[in-house]
């Protein structure tokens, strides 16, 4: 009986591990000028704030993918803020319209990983 729960506690640790672990192929590709990066704090003008809720497809684990959109999207210029929910599979943008759009929202999770391993769909701004 103890065996069993040591090689079971073993199986569940070598998942997470192997499950959560950024891949060769989960590299972040370098993005284009046309969507510049920074850490300064955002301040968006009233009129030009837009949300954008999307659902993105392709998720393994919280740590590994979620959290990393999240990142790559919270860094982009003129993004003020961004959650990704792994659970849900959905993310909430919200951002400058007179810098950032929804195609490039798509475009930089998309690109995140290898290029092929997150799919946006529903997007609504």
């Amino acid at each position: 009986m103890k065996f069993t729960r040591i090689i079971a506690a073993a199986a569940i640790a070598g998942l997470v591990l192997v499950g959560c672990k950024k891949t060769e192929s989960e590299k972040i590709i370098p993005h284009t000028a046309e969507v510049k990066k920074t850490k300064e704090p955002v301040v968006i003008a009233p009129e030009n704030v837009q949300t954008a809720s999307f659902t993105i497809d392709g998720m393994t684990c919280a740590v590994g993918c979620a959290k990393t959109i999240e990142e790559e999207l919270s860094s982009l210029e003129g993004v003020e803020k961004a959650a990704v929910d792994f659970d849900k599979k959905t993310a909430t943008v919200t951002f400058d319209k007179t810098i950032q759009n929804p195609e490039n929202l798509t475009k930089i999770v998309q690109e995140t990983g290898d290029g092929k391993t997150y799919k946006v769909s529903n997007m609504k701004s």
